[in-house]
């Protein structure tokens, strides 16, 4: 665990595998699809404001925790894979629940309408990742291929924070307006449905006693400095994604992903473990540096390409810190506290650049700078070195 080489098994790749790893990305791609056209679409209304756009991002980022305590309990009590499917069902409800806004905020007040439309979609996805991730996922192969497993999957997840909005966008200019995101959002969740029901899972006998709430499969206690390290790293994602809605944005953090895998497996195969974060972190303060003190045209593809690279480089290292921060029987946990995180963090950097900021790109920079020195900063005397001294594999 001294460098960055990671094993490459071709047996990982079988259909099961490729089934789950493709419903990580419609489901992911079914909610990333709003990122960018649901701020359109409610401050374009004009019933609503940048605040009570914050509340909407906020309200589904604390969504994504309440069913986490009962995650285990549901998934040892029924089917697991029937639970994943239940609830990806009740998030394309919730969603289309937006198709009724106008005739909801008649009869009822507006704002508290769509802050509960936004956390109910919140508990929903929440709970169908942390049942993806933590266990269907680890079904489908054998334990010595797992790590491999999970970190492969989330590059599927990673690659829809680029194509969701991407389709989002599209949609919703060809559409001229939210019907067809709707239209497509529920779409891509009923295909990831249909693809984890399409794969044969075993039945597994409950435990005896099985806690009705739990923190096995939803949290990990002892990862907590990397969990705020890695939190503070996303939340400037989520602020800087509230600053462009545009494709163009997001083709270039897709291809900023693209390169980073490329760089893990050819710059960083053999390097220092600290490199990978660090180099990150520098990349993702040089994309704001550029957005903040450079104004001409190519930094519209430069700057997003740097946060691509960034995120992938980090967000991937950090996954196989948690991992392998947990013992064995805990990497579902530790999956599901990386999982939450990063889907955390999003929402809420996202949150704080509408509600907070009202989308200033001055003051979101600022704040970013900051959040991005202060990373660095931990992770560089602190973390990294607990990390090390705390691993259990």
């Amino acid at each position: 665990m001294n460098n960055q080489n990671t094993p490459v098994h071709i047996n990982l790749w079988h259909k099961d595998f490729w089934l789950i790893a493709l419903a990580h990305l419609c489901l992911s791609i079914s909610v990333y699809m709003f990122i960018p056209v649901l701020p359109v679409w409610i401050l374009n209304k004009g019933t609503y404001t940048f605040a009570d756009m914050g509340y909407m991002l906020c309200a589904f980022a604390v969504g994504l925790w309440l069913f986490g305590p009962f995650c285990s309990y549901l998934i040892q009590r029924y089917r697991r894979n029937i639970v994943c499917v239940l609830s990806i069902f009740l998030l394309i409800v919730s969603t289309l629940s937006l198709y009724y806004e106008p005739f909801l905020s008649r009869v009822f007040p507006h704002i508290p309408v769509m802050v509960l439309l936004r956390l109910l979609s919140g508990m929903c996805y929440g709970l169908a990742q942390l049942i993806l991730g933590s266990t269907l996922l680890n079904d489908t192969c054998e334990s010595f291929l797992r790590t491999e497993a999970n970190y492969s999957a989330s590059w599927f997840q990673r690659f829809s924070l680029a194509l969701g909005p991407i389709f989002g966008i599209v949609a919703y200019t060809l559409s001229i307006g939210l019907n067809g995101v709707l239209c497509i959002s529920s779409l891509c969740a009923a295909f990831a449905a249909l693809l984890i029901l399409s794969v044969r899972f075993p039945f597994r006998a409950p435990e005896e006693r099985v806690k009705v709430v739990s923190l096995d499969r939803f949290f990990l206690p002892q990862s907590f400095p990397l969990y705020v390290n890695l939190h503070l790293i996303v939340i400037v994602v989520g602020l800087l994604l509230s600053l462009n809605t545009t494709v163009l944005f997001y083709c270039m953090i897709m291809c900023g992903f693209l390169l980073s895998l490329i760089c893990q497996r050819v710059v960083f195969q053999n390097a220092n473990l600290k490199s990978e974060v660090i180099s990150g972190l520098i990349m993702l303060l040089c994309a704001i540096l550029l957005l903040k003190f450079v104004h001409v045209n190519t930094i519209c593809y430069v700057a997003p390409l740097f946060i691509g690279i960034s995120y992938g480089l980090i967000g991937s290292r950090f996954l196989l810190y948690f991992i392998r921060l947990s013992k064995h029987c805990r990497r579902g946990t530790a999956q599901s506290t990386y999982t939450l995180v990063c889907e955390t963090g999003l929402f809420l950097g996202m949150g704080v650049g509408y509600g907070i900021f009202e989308a200033n790109i001055s003051s979101v920079l600022n704040l970013s700078m900051l959040l991005v020195v202060v990373s660095f900063i931990f992770y560089h005397f602190y973390v990294h070195q607990w990390f090390v001294s705390h691993k259990n594999r």
